[in-house]
């Protein structure tokens, strides 16, 4: 008499139709971790692609610890001249900037096709690199106390840049100061401040340029260019502002485009 094989249970559910349980809760498993994977993977390009525009989530952090930390508007024209570019065309063939460091610009514009490029150091050098030095003993900068008239003739320049310079001149020295800027230059004047609210001021600046950082509202300043007789340039804020937008730009110091002086 033959004897009854036993049934294998797993085969039994098999054969019928359902999965073992085992195996159910392994491709459950499998499915949590597949999608987990996939999530990291888009995380890392949406990463990446902010990054690279340069903008974003990342780009404001950065920008907001620098203006609330060792901030300079050099810094930010810097990041704005191809907007300039873009927004002044051919008046960027003859550039003059005045402020700080300013044979970190000169360097940059120089660089540019079609771009000369001149520069006011209004304090000393000593500390500067050689590169600085060398394009001090070319001429192309000059260290001026930006108190007294500028060296140059009327309209030597096509547009004047101006950064971290303006902001620790009293009044006094702002009267003869800015309309000297604004003679020297034939289709503009461009000015980089900083915002009151966003600038910590430290003992280093009044041992470095004479007096405390007086940092002043949009509001002060429109009114003080009423005064000085110096008009908005509204055809290159427009140009500057649709620049900026294509190219995800968002400064970081208050930037006024002034007429030159007729």
């Amino acid at each position: 008499m033959a004897t009854r094989r036993p049934v294998n249970p797993s085969r039994r559910t098999s054969e019928s139709g359902a999965a073992p349980l085992s195996s159910s809760l392994q491709s459950r498993s499998r499915s949590p971790s597949y999608l987990s994977i996939g999530l990291i993977i888009l995380g890392v390009f949406a990463v990446i692609g902010y990054l690279y525009r340069g903008q974003g989530t990342l780009g404001n952090l950065r920008a907001v610890s620098r203006v609330e930390g060792d901030f300079s508007c050099t810094q930010e024209v810097e990041r704005a001249i191809p907007i300039l570019k873009n927004a002044y065309g051919d008046s960027m063939h003859k550039v003059l900037h005045v402020g700080p460091d300013t044979c970190s610009i000169v360097s940059r514009l120089i660089r540019e096709e079609e771009t000369e490029a001149w520069g006011v150091e209004p304090y000393d050098v000593e500390d500067a690199d050689l590169t600085c030095k060398r394009l001090v003993h070319r001429g192309l900068v000059r260290v001026a106390d930006i108190k007294f008239p500028l060296p140059y003739r009327a309209k030597s320049f096509s547009l004047v840049i101006v950064s971290d310079a303006l902001d620790y001149l009293s009044p006094k020295y702002l009267n003869r100061t800015l309309p000297e800027l604004a003679r020297v230059s034939s289709d503009g004047l461009v000015i980089f401040t900083g915002y009151p609210r966003h600038h910590k001021a430290k003992a280093v600046d009044k041992g470095r340029y004479g007096r405390t950082i007086k940092l002043r509202s949009s509001t002060w300043w429109i009114r003080y260019f009423v005064q000085m007789s110096l008009e908005e340039n509204e055809a290159a804020v427009k140009k500057f502002e649709q620049a900026a937008e294509k190219s995800w730009y968002k400064p970081t110091c208050q930037i006024f485009h002034l007429k030159s002086y007729q």
